[in-house]
């Protein structure tokens, strides 16, 4: 049956559903709503309340609105300071808008009163009295009084205002609202209402569980914190120092005797008085307390006495170190400068060279020989900057950087500091500590070097800085300008077996604590393990075999119930196993295309033999041997000088289109790359090609260019002792590099017969057969 229509002023609800039989307030902005309301306070006091979709939208339209809403009586309307209108209203009935009339002045609509037709059943009561049992459970749990409103309504004998009424308490999210505003039939709606107010129950317990905790953590403070006060008046009464007081005067007394910088004292009596004003046991005062004990750590005012003597110092490397000459002369000038200016500025040494050699205990040498404390930082994969100037306060688990930590570990400001490794920094986001170490290796900032946990600036002038490491190519720019670079070279064969015999035996029996009558190591067995049991530009892998040496002549000793035990070269191979390295012997015979080549590698010197073959075909040159992009490019450039100068050597001028060449680099599973492999190759293609042999006791080692000049190479002298060892008595060697031959050793400079030359024609004359009696 189609239901009365009338005419009401509308307003649009933002986030508001109102329920029939409730009564609510909302405050009024809108123009058009202030014009409606004024209407409906003229004509009834009745008006048509109905919700937005979207809040957010100004004015809407009509398809921005609900279709169904409430019929509300005025109640009450108070105007408000911010020009808006606060209106109290109760719900009367639900309606349909049926048209939406949009006037200039206010909104409109035609609307149709909806109407539930309950009727009484056993059903519909149990359903009612269910939703009352659970929604004084709801009350109850959260502890509202609202109860007092709901028992103005009798459940079973009006149970649509009952269930509305319910629906405005417990149910928070409007969708939902609007839902159970729209549903007239009363058991769905009972349903609907019943499923919010067990959620309510739900939220509410985990809410009421949450709020005990933090009462009880709350309570339990405020105990603590009045039983402490209690304590300290007891404490007081009874004339005891507390303990707190006791740590304060500790800190006072200290920081009143220690020799401080003016601006280090300032900061501790700063921190020392926050200290006083604050609870000892808040998170805050272990955090000072922390600070104080680095700044009370921190030797300030202490400087170990520098006792430079250099011919004191020359002994004392000399007795710590065999070998490396160039090394020493140049320490001993640094320390000749310091001794003779007592200035504390110098430059900061870097000792570069391969694994081993004995940078780092060079380092704990000149500590020894200058009296100074030796420290040492090792920067291998550091990442953080914090790690050199530590970490600000303000973080947790702050502390200062690795600088101070040295400091407090030397106790004196003027120690010897080694930055090991300073070739392996890395960096990350946190910063690049290669940055923070240009502050500390410059002697014009390191006065006022600041450790960010700190605070103060500390005085690094006094400081040695020594730094090691493996190569340059890895170390910033900016970092190297700072540091005089001094080259520690790999050892040779005789200063690895002085080595051995004077210091590394006797080490090792200290380290074992066994009496060295027990094993005695012939000097053959020394000179086999040098030579087929280790291959390295340092003495670490020598010492490691012959620990195992020595383990093995004791196990001996207990097997066979021997006293003692004497190893030889033979007793080495039993004791150690096969040899691990043979180094490559020169062959006897001259051979055609075949030239002896001198390398350099991480273990030092080596010879690499190459090999040319020429063999009919179309003119291919191929590369084989694992060559490395150097390599090859240097072997196309050998390539090209050949053809170009055919007809000087009496080369077939086409020999590059009827022949093929192969050259070749034995052992080629191993990796080979370097700019010296030029003059081998031309001398291995014009041999090939000329069919002239080549001189099998030459060794030669250089790079050439296009034109045939011959370029200077690095790693001369372990080059040279690689040939010498092989069984070479003559070097071809660039004429740049003469002034390198120096370097060689006596002992096996004497022995080689040493060719410099500047161009191919003069290496060609002295390693081709035949060669030597033409004029190129």
């Amino acid at each position: 049956m189609m239901q009365k229509l009338y005419t009401l002023p509308l307003i649009p609800l933002r986030g508001l559903t109102i329920f029939p039989s409730v009564v609510a307030h909302f405050d009024v902005g809108r123009k058009k709503s202030v014009a409606a309301l004024e209407e409906a306070m003229l004509n009834g006091e009745e008006v048509f309340l109905v919700a937005q979709k979207d809040p957010a939208i100004e004015e809407p339209e009509r398809e921005e609105i609900y279709e169904i809403g409430t019929i509300c009586k005025i109640k009450q309307i108070l105007k408000m300071a911010d020009n808006t209108i606060r209106v109290l209203v109760e719900g009367e009935k639900r309606a349909k808008i049926v048209e939406y009339i949009a006037d200039e002045e206010y909104i409109k609509a035609s609307i149709e009163e909806l109407k539930t037709e309950i009727e009484k059943s056993k059903e519909i009561d149990a359903y009612v009295k269910c939703l009352d049992k659970e929604f004084m459970k709801l009350l109850k749990t959260v502890g509202d009084n609202y109860i007092d409103v709901i028992k103005s309504i009798n459940p079973l004998d009006n149970p649509s205002s009952f269930v509305d009424m319910i629906a405005s308490y417990s149910v928070t999210e409007e969708e939902t609202k609007q839902e159970i505003l729209e549903t007239l039939e009363i058991k769905e709606r009972i349903e609907l209402v019943l499923e919010k107010v067990k959620e309510g129950i739900s939220i509410a317990k985990i809410q009421n569980t949450l709020s005990n905790k933090v009462k009880k953590s709350i309570d339990e403070e405020q105990k603590q914190f009045y039983l402490r006060e209690q304590l300290k008046a007891i404490q007081e009464e009874l004339g005891e120092d507390d303990e707190e007081k006791k740590e304060i005067d500790k800190y006072q007394k200290l920081i009143s005797k220690t020799k401080f910088p003016k601006q280090v004292k300032e900061k501790a009596n700063y921190e020392l008085s926050r200290l006083k004003n604050m609870n000892s046991y808040s998170s805050e005062g272990n955090v000072i307390r922390g600070y104080l004990d680095w700044i009370l750590d921190i030797p300030w005012n202490k400087h170990t006495k520098e006792n430079i003597d250099i011919i004191e110092a020359r002994k004392i490397l000399d007795q710590e170190h065999y070998g490396l000459e160039d090394v020493k002369d140049r320490v001993i000038e640094y320390l000749a400068v310091k001794q003779m200016s007592k200035t504390q500025k110098g430059p900061i040494l870097c000792l570069v060279g391969p694994p081993g050699v004995g940078k780092t205990s060079i380092a704990r040498s000149i500590a020894h020989s200058t009296n100074r404390k030796y420290a040492r930082i090792s920067l291998g994969g550091m990442k953080d900057e914090a790690e050199i100037r530590g970490h600000r306060k303000t973080y947790v688990g702050a502390i200062p950087g690795r600088i101070a930590y040295s400091l407090k570990e030397a106790k004196t400001l003027n120690p010897l500091i080694l930055f090991d490794e300073i070739d392996k920094i890395n960096s990350d986001y946190k910063g690049d500590p290669s940055d923070a170490l240009l502050e500390v290796l410059d002697s014009e900032q390191n006065k006022t070097f600041r450790d960010n946990y700190l605070e103060v600036d500390i005085d690094l002038s006094k400081v040695m800085f020594i730094a090691t490491a493996n190569t340059l190519e890895t170390v910033p720019r900016p970092l190297l300008d700072r540091m005089e670079v001094i080259e520690v070279s790999g050892y040779t064969y005789e200063e690895k077996f002085n080595i051995a015999k004077n210091h590394l035996v006797s080490k090792i029996f200290k380290e074992i604590d066994v009496p060295e009558e027990k094993v005695t190591i012939d000097d053959s067995a020394i000179k086999e393990i040098i030579e087929g049991y280790t291959r390295e530009s340092g003495v670490r892998g020598l010492e490691r075999k012959l620990s195992s040496l020595i383990r093995k002549g004791l196990a001996e000793i207990l097997n066979k119930n021997q006293e003692t035990i004497t190893i030889d070269k033979k007793n080495v191979e039993k004791l150690l196993g096969k040899r691990t390295f043979d180094f490559d012997k020169i062959d006897t015979v001259d051979k055609v295309g075949v030239v002896t080549g001198m390398a350099w590698t991480a273990y030092g010197g080596d010879t690499l033999p190459v090999e040319a073959m020429v063999m009919k075909g179309t003119g291919k040159l191929q590369l084989t041997g694992k060559l490395g992009e150097v390599m090859q490019e240097s072997a196309k450039a050998a390539y090209s000088y050949v053809r170009a100068n055919a007809d000087q050597y009496g080369i077939q001028e086409n020999f590059y289109k009827e022949k093929d060449i192969h050259i070749h680099a034995p052992e080629g599973a191993v990796p080979k790359d370097g700019p010296s492999a030029g003059v081998t190759m031309v001398t291995a293609l014009v041999s090939a090609l000329t069919g002239k042999k080549v001189k099998h006791n030459v060794a030669m080692t250089g790079e050439v260019t296009l034109t045939g000049r011959v370029l200077p190479i690095g790693g001369l002298k372990e080059k040279s002792l690689a040939a010498f060892r092989a069984g070479i008595d003559t070097i071809i060697i660039p004429k740049e590099n003469e002034k390198d031959i120096e370097k060689i050793p006596n002992s096996i400079r004497n022995k080689l017969n040493v060719i410099s030359a500047s161009q191919v024609n003069e290496v060609l004359k002295n390693a081709l057969i035949g060669e030597d009696t033409n004029e190129n």
